[in-house]
């Protein structure tokens, strides 16, 4: 069953906002200007404000500074837990994400994420118990980059996540494509939406 849609008319438009638009991964989508200068504003104060810490991965520390919400993935235990519930100031943005989403999006982890100047993120897939991805740009541009193995080469492709935009990932783009953000030049967070996947057999 194909996801239900996550833009209105203006789907194509823009989509035409893509470079080489045939070599878009299959399930990337992307909507500019998301929200406001004004709220970008208050949601990086937000951000800022949490008692953010490095990101763990098992025994090694990345550079980026984080808090989740709802549940977080222990590299340790290798298994999804609890976290601290999603605080009430998201509200109003999850409804707008939801909305964009579709009926059937229900948002139930947030993960808002800090970078400094020179900080990025490695190759990688999300977990598995997440479903559709989404990701909101905030106070500097990064390139989104993904990446698929064909044959013995690599097939790449770089979305230029301007702030303010949001990225959804999901069918080939979430699971077969990984995808990485280099270094980025100026300070930028983000804040990440996710459902859940179906765990039912």
């Amino acid at each position: 069953m194909r996801n239900p849609p996550f833009e209105d008319a203006g789907l194509t438009e823009q989509l035409a906002l893509f470079p080489q638009a045939t070599a878009v991964p299959d399930g990337l989508q992307y909507v500019p200007e998301f929200i406001s200068p004004a709220l970008e504003h208050e949601l990086i104060g937000h951000v800022s404000a949490l008692p953010l810490q490095p990101f763990q991965f098992g025994a090694f520390e990345g550079k980026r500074r984080v808090a989740s919400f709802g549940f977080r993935y222990d590299y340790t235990l290798q298994r999804l837990q609890p976290a601290e519930p999603i605080p009430l100031w998201l509200g109003p943005l999850i409804e707008k994400v939801e909305a964009h989403g579709g009926p059937s999006t229900r948002i139930a982890q947030v993960l808002c994420t800090e970078y400094d100047a020179g900080v990025g993120i490695g190759w990688h897939r999300d977990k598995p118990h997440f479903d559709r991805i989404f990701g909101l740009s905030l106070g500097s541009p990064c390139k989104f980059r993904f990446r698929r193995a064909v044959g013995e080469k690599w097939q790449r492709y770089t979305l230029e996540a301007a702030p303010r935009s949001l990225y959804m990932i999901s069918g080939e783009s979430r699971r077969v494509w990984e995808h990485s953000i280099p270094a980025v030049e100026a300070p930028r967070h983000s804040i990440t939406f996710r459902t859940m996947a179906d765990r039912k057999t």
